[in-house]
């Protein structure tokens, strides 16, 4: 990829890791080029963030469209308008088909509040709280047909406190990701993380688990 990754972000609400991104890249300290902002839902609110810095938006509602492939066929011939190397997920709430995985293959990057493999799917907070777990955090990996199951590229982790709520839990995580998200895109824009044969390659040697850093939020 181009030093310059042209990357689309794809929201449906109020686009908080989106924010994470401006920021990071308004901040020098990623090197991408945010080329679009896509939405499925005219009111995302981070459509307007988008917006106010700078960032072209587009917008296509799922609700046209009689099933998912069509809409899905859609959204890819929008995007393929702005040329993306790199497609981010951020709170982008539909499942994509194999057809939308396929056009970009090893090109589309995901954050999964749990530390996969465990807790796939939704509630992780309150799922960790009640198995009692020490750690938990999220994951950013690349988009595969299976859902929360591509290669594991990054992952952020803290200490869960005792007492402490889902929610609190929550707000903790999302500040991990904040900061981990931007960081795997990085490090996928420059090259140093890759894509190979279904599997995630650093500084090309084959990595077998995510690298793992540790918080304390």
């Amino acid at each position: 990829m181009a030093s310059r990754c042209k990357t689309a972000i794809l929201i449906s609400g109020s686009g908080t890791n989106l924010q994470a991104f401006i920021d990071a890249v308004q901040g020098g300290d990623l090197n991408l080029e945010l080329a679009v902002v896509f939405s499925n839902n005219p009111d995302a609110y981070g459509l307007e963030r988008a917006e106010q810095a700078g960032i072209p938006t587009a917008c296509i509602q799922h609700a046209d469209f009689p099933d998912r492939e069509s809409f899905d066929h859609a959204v890819i011939a929008e995007l393929d308008r702005f040329e993306p190397d790199l497609l981010i997920l951020a709170g982008f709430m539909r499942i994509l088909s194999p057809t939308f995985v396929a056009r970009y293959t090893g090109k589309i990057l995901n954050i999964h509040p749990a530390l996969l493999p465990l807790y796939p799917g939704l509630n992780t907070h309150q799922r960790v709280l009640d198995a009692g777990d020490q750690w938990h955090g999220s994951t950013v990996h690349f988009v595969t047909e299976e859902l929360d199951g591509g290669p594991r590229i990054l992952q952020g982790r803290l200490a869960v406190v005792p007492g402490e709520t889902a929610d609190e839990l929550a707000t903790r995580v999302q500040t991990v990701e904040h900061q981990i998200y931007p960081e795997a895109a990085g490090w996928v824009g420059s090259g140093k993380v890759t894509f190979r044969h279904g599997q995630v390659w650093v500084d090309d040697e084959l990595a077998e688990e995510p690298v793992i850093q540790s918080y304390e939020v």
